[in-house]
């Protein structure tokens, strides 16, 4: 079940990078036009409201099925609501960035840092689910412990979990995470 939930976030991230990469420079000049729109008062405020929505209502689908996997991974329900809680402050300051600063960045900029975000958090969730499979008997193995930076950086440690959960790092990596990782 946690590798299908996983298998299904990637399948959904990675379909949402190539979607992106075809259209976003027909997005960016499309907002930019939309934006002296509403500026100049020719466009309804209502129609960019809605596409706030519905970005947020595909962004709330998406953590809801990341919480939903770290629960049934057998996350506890304070690290859960630590992390969440984190992350909607964490989110709250982006917006208040992108308010005040961020919007002046070019919006091809903008989507390829984000693209490339968004690829290695979908490698990390596929290396990820590449563990599941592996413990279910579904995928080899291909080595157990390929190395162990452990002493260096431990997946208990706030960095740790941090860099765990944003691009998938795992202290003792099997081969088949990485062959996963590096393909994905």
């Amino acid at each position: 079940l946690n590798a299908s939930i996983l298998i299904v976030a990637v399948a959904m991230l990675s379909w949402h990078l190539v979607w992106m990469k075809k259209h976003s420079y027909a997005i960016s000049h499309h907002i930019k036009q939309m934006g002296s729109k509403i500026e100049n008062g020719e466009q309804s405020i209502s129609v960019i409201a809605f596409i706030i929505g519905l970005a947020i209502l595909r962004e709330g689908s998406e953590a809801v099925l990341f919480l939903f996997g770290l629960s049934a991974g057998g996350t506890s329900a304070i690290n859960l609501l630590t992390g969440s809680v984190l992350g909607l402050l964490a989110g709250a300051l982006a917006g208040v960035v992108v308010y005040f600063g961020l919007a002046r960045v070019p919006l091809a900029s903008l989507f390829r840092v984000s693209g490339w975000l968004i690829m290695l958090l979908t490698a990390g969730l596929a290396a990820q689910a590449s563990s599941f499979l592996v413990q279910a008997d579904v995928l080899p193995a291909l080595g157990n412990q390929i190395w162990d930076t452990s002493q260096f950086l431990s997946e208990k440690s706030l960095l740790g979990q941090f860099l765990h959960i944003l691009v998938g790092y795992v202290a003792q990596p099997m081969g088949i995470q990485l062959l996963v990782y590096v393909g994905d």
